[in-house]
């Protein structure tokens, strides 16, 4: 059967930036460019003291190989942030254009990484009672339009389906942007009683979003993501459940993605369509932009009401159930690249990197590959054996320098290498990812695997730790309190986020948005203490709130 998807114009999708990158990533290879001043940094053979000769000129013996693969270089962060996070993306095959303008591919590794937030979150839902399960992709457009606020938020983003089978559908149907309307649908025939209560579901999925304006990871017409569904005899309940969620989610951002996320509620112009209150983490980018990185919704009454989900209670009488959403999605994975990586791409928190430690054997002459790679084999045993993601890159197509660019390029936290003299000693070179050069090079780690295991699982946590610090460090330097609209207006013009008192209308906070291109990312949970003033009005206000441009 033919099925076919009518979808609004293509016009601009994507930036010229954008289309020229994608025409150039279809026609022709991505190479990686061996180290050079102005990107990769000096974690390479050449940084190894004299007397490991084994090290040093490791390239010269496959120089014109190299020399083939010089075609692409990672832009400087500095010189062009969106250029470079594109080239990250591509260069460590993260993911690819799709053939629809605005869609993606997500390669392997980049889905490796999705993998490690799965795993993580499905653990916590869980463990706070939440079960899996499925809903349909296509939903009847009348279900759309049950809930007003909701339609209307989400109208210029829907992707309809109006032909199926070579006929005119009697009723369109929209591709999945969200799914509180199948949910509450369903929700309707299995709820009935209070002894039914609290039903709490997730289902990992994919969404349909008609995104005009769009970014790899970040901002796509179709995204993976998970969507938690709950419906409660109370409102109290469902209260504790949208804050429970978003705390899982801090816990997350900060324990396992190193990436520091200030949590709080949205304003009533940023909250979601159909919610009485949005709770989210924001995270502030290498770019210093705000990302929106997970939401929970407490739903109040709105979709129950609109769809007549009730129950009877202890006392006999029919009630309307309370509800939440919650949502983290493949955007997380962008936000990790743009938080952590640098001018010689992705840097990966051990805890979310799909290989922890890659083994690089080194030899010049034949009789000294077997010895090599016998050790080197016997080292990502050992690792292994402890619950480590170790990679043996053993293949000799490519040189031990362009191995070191390679996974560099690729953010695994921790290099090992192992060359003749290593093997005469039993010891390992190990390397950091998130140190440069010399300093984050130790030799002479003994192979004993006691001594091994403790060192390697002992970097690894320095990495993890590492990376939050330098994260906070930069979010809170670049972090102003204004108590005025003009002090707010110069803070933004920095492009750095302005924190400050603020009790104004919706039409005041939509003038920051048109006037500066900033908006309130939240009212932050942890709250200054004290009297305060609202910026723009000077009336009384009761909490701060962070203003930001955003993605």
């Amino acid at each position: 059967m033919l099925s076919s998807l009518r979808l609004p114009a293509l016009t601009s999708l994507f930036s010229p930036s954008f289309a020229r990158r994608s025409q150039l990533s279809l026609r022709q290879p991505l190479y990686l460019r061996p180290p050079l001043a102005a990107g990769f940094s000096s974690q390479s053979a050449a940084s190894s003291p004299p007397e490991t000769e084994d090290r040093v000129d490791i390239k010269k013996s496959s120089q014109f190989q190299d020399r083939a693969n010089t075609d692409r270089v990672i832009t400087p962060r500095s010189q062009d942030f969106n250029a470079w996070y594109l080239d990250v993306i591509a260069n460590a095959e993260l993911a690819d254009y799709g053939p629809v303008r605005g869609t993606m591919v997500i390669r392997p590794y980049g889905y490796a990484i999705w993998e490690a937030i799965q795993d993580y979150l499905n653990v916590k839902f869980k463990e706070t009672g939440h079960s899996n399960m499925y809903f349909p992709q296509f939903i009847p457009y009348s279900f759309i339009e049950k809930e007003a606020s909701h339609v209307e938020g989400f109208s210029p983003e829907l992707a309809l389906v109006t032909i199926g089978g070579g006929k005119e559908l009697e009723e369109k149907l929209v591709v999945r942007p969200t799914s509180e309307t199948i949910v509450n649908h369903m929700f309707t025939q299995w709820i009935h009683s209070y002894r039914d209560l609290p039903l709490m579901i997730n289902q990992w999925a994919n969404v349909t979003r008609w995104e005009m304006r769009t970014k790899p990871f970040v901002r796509t017409l179709e995204f993976l993501w998970q969507e938690g569904h709950t419906a409660h005899a109370t409102p109290e309940e469902a209260e504790k459940e949208a804050l429970q969620m978003i705390d899982v989610y801090t816990k997350f951002a900060y324990e396992q993605a190193a990436i520091p996320v200030i949590a709080g509620r949205k304003s009533k112009v940023e909250t979601f369509a159909g919610a009485d209150k949005t709770y989210t983490i924001e995270a502030m980018m290498g770019d210093r932009k705000a990302l929106q990185a997970g939401t929970s919704h407490n739903l109040g009454q709105n979709f129950s009401r609109a769809f007549g989900t009730q129950f009877t209670d202890e006392n006999g009488q029919r009630q309307h159930v309370w509800q939440t959403s919650w949502a983290i999605s493949t955007r997380f994975v962008g936000g990790i690249i743009m938080t952590h990586g640098d001018d010689a791409g992705l840097m990966l928190p051990p805890k979310i990197a799909p290989i922890q430690v890659v083994i690089v054997p080194i030899w010049k002459k034949v009789d000294e590959k077997t010895g090599v790679l016998n050790a080197a084999s016997s080292v990502a045993e050992i690792l292994r054996t402890v619950g480590l993601k170790v990679k043996l890159d053993d293949t000799d197509q490519r040189t031990p320098g362009w191995k070191f660019n390679f996974w560099e390029m690729k953010g695994v936290p921790l290099r090992i290498e192992i060359g003749p003299r290593d093997v005469s000693s039993a010891s390992v070179v190990i390397s950091r990812r998130d140190v440069p050069g010399k300093q984050g090079k130790v030799f002479g780690i003994s192979m004993e695997p006691s001594i091994l295991e403790a060192y390697v699982k002992d970097r690894l946590d320095e990495i993890q730790s590492s990376l939050l610090e330098k994260a906070i460090t930069f979010r809170d330097s670049n972090i102003v309190d204004v108590s005025s609209y003009k002090e707010l207006k110069e803070v933004i013009s920095l492009g750095k986020w302005a924190r400050g008192p603020w009790s104004a209308s919706d039409a005041e906070e939509l003038r920051v948005k048109e006037e500066t291109g900033a908006t309130i990312r939240c009212f932050p949970f942890e709250q200054p203490q004290g009297t305060k003033t609202c910026l723009m009005t000077g009336n009384p206000a009761k909490e701060v709130a962070i203003f930001a441009k955003s993605y």
